[in-house]
């Protein structure tokens, strides 16, 4: 299968949502959670979450499902000045179902293009998601 293989189809409520996130003015933590919806292939939203820290990002995840998390992250740098890098992270657990995991990776580009973000990270346990982590990501 070629990495640009579409598997899902990505809905009008979904480039919205993604065009929304990306322009919204909040000065907290937010995450915009989209799945795969199996039966319809297609990408949905499963929850846009505002002011949600890193660790209850982690707790809010299926452990075993995969998921696409758009996430703006409000960073104090060490000058005193304030940035929020979005970054689009995928997280496919090792031991998620082999058709679901085939679904997401043949989307995983289409959407990330679509959400227009450079800052890509993959995660394969819910355990790595911490904010240390994203900060040593966000540094690079």
């Amino acid at each position: 299968m070629s990495h640009n293989v579409k598997v899902c189809d990505i809905g009008d409520d979904v480039k919205e949502a993604l065009k929304k996130f990306r322009f919204r003015k909040s000065v907290d933590n937010s995450a915009l959670i989209l799945k795969v919806d199996r039966e319809k292939q297609i990408i949905c939203i499963e929850d846009c979450i505002e002011d949600i820290s890193v660790d209850d990002l982690r707790e809010t995840l299926p452990g075993h499902q995969p998921r696409f998390i758009i996430y703006s992250y409000r960073m104090e740098h060490g000058d005193g000045r304030v940035s929020y890098p979005m970054c689009f992270i995928y997280f496919t657990p090792r031991d998620s179902q082999i058709e679901l995991q085939i679904m997401y990776a043949g989307t995983k580009l289409a959407l990330q293009k679509e959400a227009g973000l450079t800052r890509v990270y993959e995660i394969r346990e819910l355990d790595e998601l911490t904010e240390d982590w994203l900060k040593e990501k966000l540094r690079k």
